[in-house]
């Protein structure tokens, strides 16, 4: 088994920073792809990031490009999002998730574990 915490969350402005981290435990070797997911309110969640481990092929969705940035400190077992110049509409629970396989990197349904999420509000 796998376990993420995500923690970093919090209430901000419009044109702020937020660092997200997710701390990965237990089984961590089996981890093969990390991601970030968001959820809006009676949205469905939704792809932010991902990194594949060993590989230095990044992926973002066309929403946060340019702005947002996932960086993995695997030595630490730790997963990172950059947010930069939010906006109103990044406001969404945050979530982190691993796969334990190669999967189509924006699937939700793909990943294997998922952490409890991290509330981003971002006020205009």
């Amino acid at each position: 088994q796998v376990q993420l915490v995500e923690s970093g969350g919090g209430a901000v402005q419009a044109g702020d920073s937020l660092r997200l981290s997710c701390v990965i435990s237990g089984r961590t070797f089996s981890t093969s792809i990390m991601a970030w997911f968001r959820q809006a309110p009676g949205m469905e969640r939704e792809f932010v990031a991902a990194i594949p481990w060993g590989v230095d092929n990044l992926h973002y969705a066309d929403s946060v490009k340019g702005r947002f940035t996932i960086a993995g400190d695997k030595a630490n077992n730790t997963l990172y999002l950059q947010m930069n110049n939010l906006k109103p509409e990044d406001t969404a629970v945050y979530y982190c998730a691993a796969a334990s396989r190669p999967i189509p990197i924006m699937a939700v349904k793909g990943y294997d574990y998922w952490g409890q999420g991290t509330q981003v509000t971002v006020s205009s």
